[in-house]
């Protein structure tokens, strides 16, 4: 058993509870932070849904990313960090700066606490949104990890906090990191087995398509199973070659919404009843962007494709992922285990 102690930041997060599951099943012992510590009832619960009882293995401390409180306690001892946790909007973001400076300085707090600590190295979660968003069409394709979102074009507050966060944490490596050694994960729309109802936007995705929304707009998108995203984490927090590197983390080919519906169609039966394979026009998908922020939100990526390639992780870090297919399918299983979904009495 491997009894070295690794902090997962933000323990309530989709990403980091799989990451918790991921160090756990290799014998580490784990300390997560949370913003209350009212919240360990909840990660508790959501380890064990997917059969773990960690017991004294796994311990919390109370932290939060626009704070320097609970930082250095959070990460005494530890030989590692995996830092997924990110601010979590409030609503009251009016600025960019509401999404940006937080971004920015909860990976400073962090990174300068590791460095104090003597952390040997931080893996980051960061994001495809720092890789792959406001690109030209005749920008080459697939993206791979040379790549930056580029800031000057139509750029989402939260992609753009992404993009600056990442880069942030690069600069102070750079400059005042020390002995710490960093590297990055970017993963694209990251899907698999939820632990609850608390779930992450990709998986939204796939619920709002079980649940019988009346078509699929012409986006793509590449995707990812989330213990695959945790396995590379734990690759990159250990391999020699992961040091100051940023791996994309995708499964295969990008893929169209539509393409999607059908798999979900294809693979899940009765359950997939109310899934639609009717493409949108854009014409009316703009038109309901009007009045629908999430509809708003997709327009600068319409009809674009997102293609990425993980050829370095699985070249540097021997990554072998679930195909997107099987990634899709075991979402689906957990809302329709989980009873995550609406009634699907009536099929499309």
């Amino acid at each position: 058993m491997n009894d070295n102690l690794i902090l997962v930041t933000g323990g309530t997060g989709f990403i980091a509870q799989h990451c918790i599951l991921a160090l756990l099943g290799a014998g580490y012992r784990v300390r997560t932070t949370v913003r209350s510590p009212a919240r360990e009832t909840e990660v508790r619960g959501n380890l064990r849904t997917s059969g773990a009882e960690p017991g004294d293995r796994l311990s919390f401390v109370a932290a939060d990313l626009t704070a320097d409180r609970g930082w250095a306690e959070a990460v005494a001892g530890c030989a590692y960090v995996l830092h997924g946790a990110s601010p979590t909007p409030s609503g009251d973001q009016v600025r960019e700066d509401d999404w940006i400076k937080p971004a920015v300085d909860g990976n400073l707090r962090v990174l300068r606490a590791a460095r104090d600590a003597g952390v040997g190295r931080v893996v980051l979660t960061s994001a495809f949104g720092a890789v792959g968003i406001g690109h030209q069409p005749s920008h080459r394709r697939p993206f791979d990890e040379s790549d930056w979102s580029d800031l000057t074009s139509n750029v989402a507050p939260y992609q753009k906090s992404k993009t600056l966060s990442e880069r942030a944490a690069w600069d102070f490596i750079a400059r005042e990191g020390r002995e710490l050694e960093l590297s990055a994960i970017n993963p694209v729309a990251v899907l698999g087995p939820a632990l609850g109802a608390d779930y992450s936007h990709s998986i939204r995705l796939i619920k709002t398509l079980m649940d019988g929304q009346p078509g699929c707009s012409k986006i793509n998108s590449g995707f990812v199973d989330v213990r695959d995203v945790a396995d590379l984490h734990l690759r990159a927090m250990t391999h020699p070659a992961a040091r100051g590197e940023r791996f994309l983390a995708i499964s295969g080919e990008s893929m169209w919404l539509v393409d999607v519906a059908k798999v979900l169609r294809r693979r899940m039966g009765a359950a997939a009843g109310r899934v639609s394979t009717r493409v949108l026009p854009n014409w009316v998908v703009r038109l309901a962007a009007r009045s629908d922020p999430m509809m708003k939100g997709i327009l600068p990526t319409l009809g674009v494709n997102m293609n990425a390639t993980s050829e370095k992780a699985m070249r540097l870090l021997g990554w072998t992922p679930r195909s997107p297919e099987d990634a899709i399918v075991a979402t689906a299983e957990s809302l329709v285990r989980l009873g995550l979904l609406r009634s699907s009495k009536q099929a499309a």
